[in-house]
């Protein structure tokens, strides 16, 4: 299986020497290990550094969700050092599964060039496909953002985004490697 996305053994060494760094583990979820929603309600609390803890072994596993929202507190700095490559590499694991705002937030990274190379055709490849999957309260969000990008685009490099999106299959269960 080939991933699209800025995943690479170099970059992945280089998340798990900011994790080991950290003190974070790095292993799969095992028994009373931490769970989904007791990190999302350590991260509605403010409690950053609790919730990157908790989200880090349930996204080495290949929670989407929790890879989504580790990729988050990289991007903004809470609770980790900021690290858009980490980032990306969250964001890209969790969007090959289909979590739409993942795809939206990967889609944003390629747009600015952060910690991927500025690449509107990937950027529009992941909107494209938040957008089809956002509920209905983000789709309207999403869709400006996708419109925004497409004007940046040639005729030709939007019919590849759109190519790229319409070929795109979800991979379940993806940890990261």
């Amino acid at each position: 299986m080939k991933l699209t996305g800025p995943i690479s053994p170099r970059r992945m060494l280089a998340t798990l020497l900011v994790a080991a760094t950290l003190g974070l583990p790095v292993t799969p979820a095992g028994a009373g290990a931490p769970s989904t929603a007791g990190a999302f309600a350590l991260y509605a609390r403010g409690d950053y550094e609790a919730a990157a803890a908790e989200l880090t072994p349930l996204a080495w596993a290949g929670d989407p969700r929790a890879q989504g929202l580790l990729g988050f507190l990289y991007e903004y700095g809470k609770g980790v050092p900021q690290n858009y490559v980490a980032a990306a590499n969250w964001y890209a694991s969790a969007a090959e599964q289909g979590e739409a705002t993942a795809q939206y937030l990967l889609g944003l990274l390629y747009d600015k060039g952060h910690g991927v190379p500025r690449d509107v055709v990937l950027s529009q490849k992941w909107l494209i496909l938040a957008t089809a999957r956002a509920s209905r309260r983000e789709r309207d969000v999403y869709t400006r953002l996708r419109n925004a990008v497409a004007t940046k685009m040639s005729p030709a490099q939007l019919a590849v985004a759109q190519r790229l999106a319409i070929e795109w299959a979800p991979v379940r269960g993806l940890p990261m490697q």
